[in-house]
């Protein structure tokens, strides 16, 4: 018996090193399937579902491409990753399209569709609704001057009894007067501004054809597989708080790039027509100039402008005049979604228009998404 028990724990011994390899992934990644093991370490692992527990610590995590990596599961300790989400995280390696196969969405299919959306903008402003007096038109090198050189307000005239009654416009001014300009002052919304918001997404996006259009498009590339999941992400990527100064919860992308912000005793953001028109109108802001003009003889036009917001100047905002809210909404969060921190190249009426964009690193949403952190049309 003592033979036997010796035999036993001299077994166990051997096994405790030897065993244990058998169930690891140290120094085994890449390997094809070897039946001699409990588990695996190649890629096809991930599909069989027979990787070792260990085989993201040694084999994915660190890593910048997708390798060896297709399919693979989630793993919040990789630097990249390479599942047929990741597109929609925005956090795929370089190679994923390359080596996985993945979605592609081509510049020439951003300038297809931004036409599409463009012809569908249905309650854009016509000539007979808006006019604009552009004025002094000044060179880049100029634009940090702060002189008035346009005695007269930029907007002449708007049918705010028209366009204002329009559902996506009135949903819009709703959401609009919700934010505190100031940069490091807590944003505390009420369950009433909360629906606001709600209301707003849904309005432009589901209740326009133009909105469903961008849906449709997004959902035949696999960015999203409902149109809740489209409209829950719209509204945790646009409302969604993060903080710009003194950490508190003060900003998000539609407050920086729809109602503007004042941040170090400047205007930040700032690139939406119907706010800029509205301050204009109550007297708390004044145009002092424009740096570049779009090409556009009809509306949406594209405009980048100097002024001074109540004593706080913006150098250039710029933004697409005369569009509805929903072509807005729609063209920004297109591109964000699919050319996040670059620039987007859209077409208008046969006529090219670059939307630069920014995404907000220093905080997230869901499993590491990244907010809007600013998206205008660029300087040509």
């Amino acid at each position: 018996m003592k033979v036997v028990g010796l035999f036993v724990i001299f077994v166990s011994l051997v096994c405790q090193g030897y065993c244990n390899s058998l169930d690891s992934c140290e120094g085994r990644c890449g390997y094809g399937t070897d039946s001699d093991y409990s588990c695996q370490c190649n890629p096809s692992c991930v599909r069989y579902n027979d990787c070792c527990s260990d085989y993201a610590k040694f084999c994915t995590a660190g890593s910048t491409s997708c390798k060896n990596r297709c399919d693979e599961k989630y793993n919040a300790e990789n630097t990249c990753h390479c599942n047929s989400r990741c597109t929609e995280y925005q956090n795929c390696c370089s190679d994923f399209t390359e080596l996985c196969g993945g979605s592609v969405i081509l510049d020439s299919e951003i300038k297809a569709l931004s036409e599409t959306l463009y012809a569908l903008d249905s309650n854009k402003a016509s000539a007979s609704e808006l006019i604009i007096d552009a004025q002094a038109l000044v060179p880049n090198s100029q634009t940090s001057s702060q002189t008035d050189l346009s005695p007269r307000p930029l907007f002449r005239y708007l049918d705010e009894e028209t366009l204002f009654s329009r559902p996506t416009y009135s949903s819009f001014l709703s959401v609009l007067d919700n934010y505190k300009r100031m940069t490091g002052q807590a944003e505390n919304f009420s369950p009433e501004q909360l629906a606001e918001q709600e209301d707003f997404i849904r309005e432009t996006m589901s209740n326009t054809e133009l909105g469903r259009e961008l849906f449709a498009f997004l959902l035949t590339k696999g960015v999203y597989a409902t149109e809740e999941e489209f409209l829950q992400d719209l509204k945790m990527m646009w409302f969604g708080l993060y903080s710009r100064n003194n950490n508190m919860l003060d900003s998000s992308g539609f407050e920086h790039i729809f109602a503007g912000e004042i941040k170090q005793g400047k205007v930040s953001g700032f690139h939406n027509w119907i706010q800029f028109y509205l301050l204009e109108k109550t007297g708390e802001l004044d145009y002092y100039s424009h740096s570049f003009n779009g090409s556009w003889t009809t509306f949406p036009d594209v405009l980048g402008m100097q002024f001074k917001w109540d004593g706080y100047y913006k150098q250039v905002g710029s933004a697409i005049i005369g569009c509805s809210p929903e072509f807005d909404f729609a063209v920004y969060s297109l591109c964000y979604i699919t050319r996040p921190g670059k620039q987007c190249r859209l077409s208008m009426g046969g006529k090219d228009l670059i939307i630069q964009t920014y995404t907000w690193t220093n905080s997230f949403y869901g499993d590491g998404k990244k907010f809007i952190g600013s998206a205008f049309p660029a300087s040509p």
